[in-house]
């Protein structure tokens, strides 16, 4: 971190010298004329300047003239027809003749290979190489996430603007690949209270309502929490999880959040529980590395707990309602076996599931699981789809797992355990990622019968 904040710094220098160097701008220049000059600048010191200039400017937008700054980028710095066309041309001349005579071959792939290179590049869009350099600003990664997060709220309005979006991910999915980040444990007494607040604002599952339940969930001898950051954004965590060690497989959460519970000696347990996993930067949203962060974890509590042999998680069901909704509202009832007929109607039309058993709300949570899939064929539910690609096995169903009004309005209040079996890892990924198979217990299973 402290190398960061010395780069930053001398960046920031420079930056304030170019801004003294830099010409004040034109008052009729818009900001994507400024952007067409950074992409024309050569020098250093300006470049810098301009580009914070940049990122400064667009902040001050407002909702409207930031969806209008991404059409105009998609519009204006796009690929470069006019030198893409000079370069397929010039390939495609020799190409001919070098093809009518066979001993030539090699020569052939030779010459096919170089402007196979340079057509690939010259491909490449415009406004890819202005997010580079608007990057290069200081502060402008932590920007550039938050300008993303615009975008995706723009592209609801404006589906088109996916070809930009295009940009941003495939050169985030590079800046922010495993080998830039960083596991930290978030500890008590270690780290900086900044980060501690942080912490208890994205927490996105199981809500942390101030300092004294932060406490219990990072000062506990019985409780870990690790998140992932990067050099560029050291004091913003990008995803982290909660752990609790228990003696077994839970079935609810009250007993995990609980104030007054009794803490478990760590030596004692042999179970470790991922209760809680939140994405912190919406603008980041898809750039996978939650499945990196579970097995580092697992790896990291293993080495410092050597009792424990059970990975599981207590995972929510955030999309089951909307499943049920639309299997009556959309009149897709034929594809479900009757018997879950009533089931689906009794639950649709309530707040809770009073009226339903609870077998019953078990075995139409095991269908949705189990059955219930996207038109691309993977299931429905995207927790499920996350632990499923992470090679993890449905464990268990626990109907009445969690009473608060989240998970009552999501689904009934069921959460599922998720297995990380270390022996069975990485077939359990294959045969999803090459079947979209949904591997589970056996007492899931039967509770399709």
């Amino acid at each position: 971190m402290k190398t960061a904040n010395i780069l930053s710094d001398f960046l920031s220098r420079v930056s304030d010298i170019g801004r003294s160097l830099m010409p004040l701008p034109d008052k009729q220049e818009t900001l994507i004329d400024r952007c067409e000059i950074l992409l024309s600048r050569r020098g250093e010191a300006t470049s810098l300047a301009l580009a914070r200039e940049i990122l400064d400017r667009y902040s001050e937008f407002t909702a409207d003239d930031k969806c209008a700054f991404f059409e105009d980028m998609m519009s204006q710095f796009s690929v470069d027809e006019a030198g893409l066309t000079k370069i397929i041309e010039a390939w495609k001349a020799p190409q001919k003749s070098l093809a009518k005579n066979t001993s030539l071959k090699a020569q052939t792939q030779t010459h096919s290979q170089k402007f196979m290179r340079q057509i690939h590049i010259a491909s490449e869009p415009r406004s890819q190489e202005l997010i580079r350099r608007l990057n290069r600003a200081p502060g402008g990664t932590l920007d550039l996430v938050s300008m993303r997060a615009d975008l995706l709220l723009a592209m609801e309005s404006t589906p088109q603007l996916k070809q930009i979006d295009n940009d941003f991910r495939h050169l985030f999915s590079s800046w922010f690949n495993r080998g830039f980040l960083e596991l930290r444990l978030i500890s008590w007494d270690n780290t900086p209270a900044v980060i501690l607040e942080k912490i208890i604002s994205y927490e996105a599952i199981h809500e942390i309502n101030g300092w004294d339940e932060l406490r219990l969930r990072v000062a506990a001898e019985d409780r870990r929490l690790y998140g992932f950051f990067h050099p560029a954004l050291s004091a913003e965590p990008l995803i982290f999880v909660e752990v609790a060690m228990t003696a077994g497989i839970p079935k609810a959460i009250a007993p995990i959040l609980a104030k007054q519970r009794q803490q478990l000696n760590p030596s004692e347990a042999t179970t470790a529980v991922f209760y809680s996993i939140s994405n912190c930067q919406k603008g980041l949203q898809g750039i996978s590395f939650g499945n990196f962060l579970i097995k580092q974890v697992v790896e990291e509590l293993r080495h410092e707990f050597t009792n424990l042999n059970q990975f599981v998680t207590l995972s929510p069901l955030p999309e089951m309602r909307h499943w049920v909704r639309q299997q009556v509202g959309q009149n897709m009832l034929s594809e479900i076996p009757q018997a879950l007929h009533q089931t689906i109607h009794l639950l649709n039309n309530s707040k809770d599931a009073s009226g339903v058993g609870r077998a019953q709300l078990e075995k139409l949570t095991a269908w949705y699981l189990l059955k219930a899939k996207k038109s691309n064929g993977s299931p429905f539910d995207y927790v499920s789809r996350f632990h499923l690609g992470n090679g993890a096995c449905l464990e268990q169903i626990n109907s009445e797992a969690d009473a608060s009004g989240t998970r009552l309005k999501s689904s009934w209040g069921v959460m599922v355990n998720y297995l990380y079996d270390l022996n069975s890892i990485e077939h359990n990924h294959e045969a999803f990622a090459n079947h979209q198979t949904v591997v589970c217990a056996d007492s899931v299973r039967r509770l399709l019968k």
